[in-house]
Order: structure tokens, then sequence, then C-alpha cells
């Protein structure tokens, strides 16, 4: 009886009670392989780390990166990786800790957006093997593609039926980004001391207003320059008031006075 047997054909046969085969337990979740370069490897980490504070508010998602997508025992078995450089599933535990994303045990959910960091190496297969992947297999909703050494490489694309169609880019050439409410665009600047001088362009995320969606360091910056604030304003304060008080004593009245 040949492997391909259905569950249809057991039963007309009257044969015992078929069950699928099981699927492999044995995955590997690192093949080794680093990403292209620093700046890529920022680049990712810097797209995770932003649509983690931009979902902050919806637990049931999931934010990954670099991580291996098994969707079928045959992929499994050949050791046909498949890790998206970033990507985001939405209606999921996110709480839930993961090597992997493994469908059969995530109840059949593929990843809502990907993005794939290329390089001039990867170029041709994040834009056809992969793509035709994601919109036919994976039925990924959005798929984006940049390179992060090329300020306008980026492009995306959105499921229409089992094809993909352009997304058209704004006046600022950003894109919408329908599945997380956000858009994605390029910013100009430094980050994690990448590059070693100057800026670079980086892939970041938006709010609905255009807004940029901060990263950690970012926000801790910001609290710490509105701390210094706070404490140089109370300084400025002290200082007012013990001006006042000694101008008060100059006069022959007792500043303690007023404070009864």
């Amino acid at each position: 009886m040949s492997t391909e047997t259905t569950a249809q054909e057991y039963q007309a046969a009257d044969l015992p009670a078929w069950n699928p085969p099981e699927p492999p337990t044995d995955l590997i979740f690192d093949d080794g392989v680093p990403l292209e370069s620093n700046r890529h490897r920022i680049a990712m980490n810097v797209l995770i780390d932003s649509a983690l504070n931009a979902l902050k508010e919806k637990p049931d998602s999931f934010v990954g990166g670099n991580m291996f997508v098994y969707y079928s025992r045959n992929q499994a078995m050949n050791r046909d990786f498949r890790g998206p450089d970033f990507f985001v599933v939405l209606d999921v535990d996110g709480s839930k800790e993961r090597q992997g994303w493994v469908i059969w045990e995530e109840e059949g959910r593929y990843p809502d957006v990907i993005v794939e960091l290329m390089s001039p190496s990867t170029a041709k297969v994040d834009q056809g093997e992969k793509k035709q992947l994601y919109a036919r297999t994976f039925r990924t909703a959005e798929y984006y593609i940049y390179d992060p050494f090329e300020p306008d490489s980026l492009k995306g694309w959105r499921l229409n039926g089992s094809q993909y169609q352009a997304i058209v880019p704004s006046d600022r050439n950003w894109l919408w980004c329908d599945r997380l409410g956000l858009w994605l665009g390029t910013w100009e600047g430094r980050l994690r001391r990448e590059p070693p001088t100057g800026t670079c362009s980086w892939l970041r995320f938006y709010d609905r207003e255009s807004n940029l969606i901060l990263l950690s360091e970012e926000i801790a910056e910001q609290e710490h320059q509105r701390a210094e604030q706070e404490h140089q304003r109370a300084e400025q304060e002290h200082q007012r008031a013990e001006r006042l008080a000694a101008r008060l004593r100059e006069l022959g009245e007792n500043p303690d006075s007023f404070n009864a």
C-alpha cells in the first residue's frame, strides 16, 4: 500500500484504523549560519523591539526573528530550513516559550506579516522562491523586503487570493502594514554603534499619525531626559526660594514666618 494512501482509501479497503504519520520531534532550531552583517542583525532586532513596543497592548501576538518556521513533515525531515528575518503572528498565545515556530503546535497558524532583510546574495530568493512560499503555502497577508545597505530598496506585497499584489508607497515612500495598523518606513540615524561613523537608513515602524515607534533604549533615554529636566526645574525653584529668603532677611523679615 502506498504511503500516500488516504484515510478514505483505508476505510474503503476495510483496513485497520488509519492514523496519519506522527510529526518529527527532533527539530533543529539553529543551523549556525549568522546573519549577513552586523547591520542586518541590528536591523532585525530593531524591528522586533519596535514591534513589541507597538503591540504591547496586544498580548495575544508573537513577534519573532531569525527563527525557523516548520510547516510540514517533509520539510522538517528534509532539513529544509525556513527562517524569516522578522515575522508577527496575531491572535496566538504571546506568553508561550518557543524555540521556533512549529505550525502543528500552533493550531495551524502561520505568520501574518513577514519582513526579509535582503542582501545581494539573497535578493533573488527573497523576491522569488520565498515570495511564492509565503503566498501559496504560508498565506501570509503581507510580505516586505528591505536591504539595510540600500535606502530605496523597500518593497511590499499584500495577499490577494493566492497571489501578492504590490503595495503602493506613500509620498514618503512608506508602506502601510494593514495587519499591524502601522507604517513601515525608513529612518536616518545611528543605532547601537552602527554605522561606526555617520548615519544610515533603518527600517522602522510608525503609528497611524506617522509618529516613530520608539525602541526601548530610546524610551529609556526620553525618561532619563525628563527626569533630568525635572531635577533642573526643582533646583531652579530651590535657588529662587533661597534668593527670595535672603532678600527678605535683608529687609528685616523672617522668611520662615511666611511659611507658617
